[in-house]
């Protein structure tokens, strides 16, 4: 092995479980695996889940770099990229004198806090950092004189998180200018393809919705969005209205919607959806999935098809498609009577998957599958790591668009926090893209006592 870097870091077992490809993200450095880790690893691969999956992929990753080689001497990683350094499997257990004292060493976390001390003291020249993304592991290294850090490869600012939209104040000439005219030059600083400007009136109070177009750099009115209710639901807002305008557009072929509980995210994603499959054949399915995690304490195995296994996490969708059924039956109704025509019984959610319509699908079986001409709505993807987002965009075949939503104040994953999930990292790295379009919704809608829990809790 090559002479040892300046920088030695260990990486814990959860690291390499969040995201293989972690031993390939430090630069110039020593990387280090405590067999303790390779052990915790060997106990994941077995599953189905993302976890697993994880777990076997470090394996592979670990096994290639070791053929012909001696891990536990190290490895140059210079084959994978041109500014790594080396690796190494570590099978020392020499513990740090003292270290007994404080510690209990029979514990995983505390063996491999146990290992970077051992480089610690055989390399008082060198740069130590242990990499965990638990914070009692970086708690408990701290304590015992470690430098520690998260790993944070994808990461953005959650208070600087792109909304989508700005606000601005103007003479009502200037929108008198937009309405009339249908066209505005730039002159606000907008640089974000559909990135949409809300112009108020200094006059009189009015406000009006303008989309940018980065291609011609100019300024239109709402090109899809008309004002008319979607499968029977109105906007109750401005970052309503724009979510059906990014929604409607079949040119944006991924929509990312934030906003705490209660904004109308999940309904208003279902209401395009029904509107662009059945009403206009856009897209041949409506397929609906988000991430099965429980609230609280798990209630344990259920029996039945995987449908039924399945339904309990899908209430909350259902209960938003028998609002929408229900609003657009209703509206169909008060159109049919003005002409004379009595409607039959309004069609249920099991009339539109039987006919093959909609598609509840469970995001464990989504891996592998190729789904073109689907409009494709993921919910609670706040519960999502990057690189499972990665698997569910890249899932996507021709003429699908994929709609995200979720609330980064409420995630329920271990390790993943409203700066480092996929939601977010899609919502801020996606936002110079032709394709894509995002807003935050702020306001809530659901209720004045929801709105209030929202605010307060």
């Amino acid at each position: 092995m090559n002479e040892m870097k300046d920088k030695i870091i260990v990486l814990d077992t959860n690291v390499l479980i969040h995201n293989p490809r972690s031993i390939f993200s430090f630069e110039d450095a020593h990387i280090v695996i405590p067999i303790t880790v390779i052990e915790e690893i060997d106990n994941f691969k077995k599953g189905l889940d993302e976890k697993s999956r994880n777990a076997r992929q470090v394996s592979r990753y670990l096994d290639e770099l070791g053929r012909g080689k001696s891990l536990s001497k190290g490895v140059s990683l210079k084959e994978v990229g041109e500014n790594l350094g080396t690796l190494q499997v570590s099978v020392s257990h020499k513990i740090t004198e003292g270290l007994n004292d404080v510690l209990i060493m029979d514990e995983n976390d505390n063996l491999i806090i146990g290992t970077a001390l051992y480089f610690k003291k055989e390399n008082p020249d060198k740069e130590i950092i242990l990499v965990s993304k638990d914070a009692n592991v970086r708690i408990k290294a701290n304590a015992v004189g470690l430098r520690s850090e998260n790993f944070e490869m994808d990461k953005v600012n959650f208070q600087e998180l792109y909304t989508g939209e700005q606000s601005i104040t103007v003479s009502q000439n200037k929108i008198d200018e937009l309405l009339s005219n249908g066209i505005l030059e730039n002159e606000f600083g907008l640089k974000f393809p559909h990135q949409f400007l809300i112009l108020k009136s200094a006059d009189i109070g009015k406000e009006v919705i303008a989309r940018y177009s980065k291609k011609s750099d100019r300024i239109y009115p709402l090109q899809y969005y008309k004002g008319k209710p979607v499968w029977g639901i109105l906007p109750r807002n401005i970052e309503q209205t724009i979510s059906f305008e990014l929604l409607l557009d079949d040119n944006i072929k991924i929509v990312s919607l934030v906003g705490i509980a209660g904004t109308g995210k999940t309904l208003l994603a279902l209401a395009a959806g029904l509107q662009k499959v059945i009403q206009e054949e856009k897209y041949n399915r409506l397929v609906i999935s988000r991430p099965i995690f429980p609230l609280g304490k798990d209630i344990g195995y259920l029996p039945g098809t995987k449908q039924e296994k399945f339904n309990p996490w899908m209430q909350p969708i259902y209960d938003n498609m028998d609002i929408l059924l229900m609003s657009h039956h209703q509206e169909k109704v008060e159109k049919a009577k003005g002409n004379g025509i009595r409607l039959k019984k309004r069609p249920s959610l099991e009339d539109f998957l039987s006919y093959g319509f909609i598609e509840l699908e469970p995001l464990t079986y989504i891996r592998g599958r190729s789904l073109p001409a689907q409009f494709m709505i993921i919910d609670e993807a706040q519960n999502l790591t990057p690189h499972e987002m990665k698997t569910i965009i890249t899932r996507a075949g021709e003429n699908t668009k994929i709609v995200l939503t979720g609330d980064p104040y409420q995630i329920d994953i271990p390790y993943l926090d409203s700066e480092t999930n996929g939601l977010s990292i899609v919502a801020e790295k996606f936002k110079q893209e032709e394709i894509a379009g995002h807003i935050t919704l702020v306001k809530g809608e659901r209720s004045e006592l929801a709105e209030l829990a929202a605010k307060y809790l």
